[in-house]
């Protein structure tokens, strides 16, 4: 059990250096299609050098007057 919690976590390590080297984390805009594809580029891991690249789309709905 406790293997597969350092493969998880290596996992993970990988997604992360993924998103820094795409430069999602940089900029200051923030949208809810920037904070899913970077959390689903981080669950993709080491998939990303294969050549998945996944990308989030979102329409939030407005409030109304």
């Amino acid at each position: 059990m406790k293997y597969v919690g350092v493969v998880v976590a290596i996992w993970l390590i990988i997604g992360i250096v993924a998103v820094g080297q795409r430069g999602y984390f940089r900029g200051s805009e923030t949208s809810c299609a920037k904070a899913g594809t970077i959390a689903v580029t981080v669950v993709a891991g080491p998939l990303n050098y294969l050549g998945v690249n996944p990308k989030v789309s979102c329409d939030l709905p407005e409030p109304s007057s």
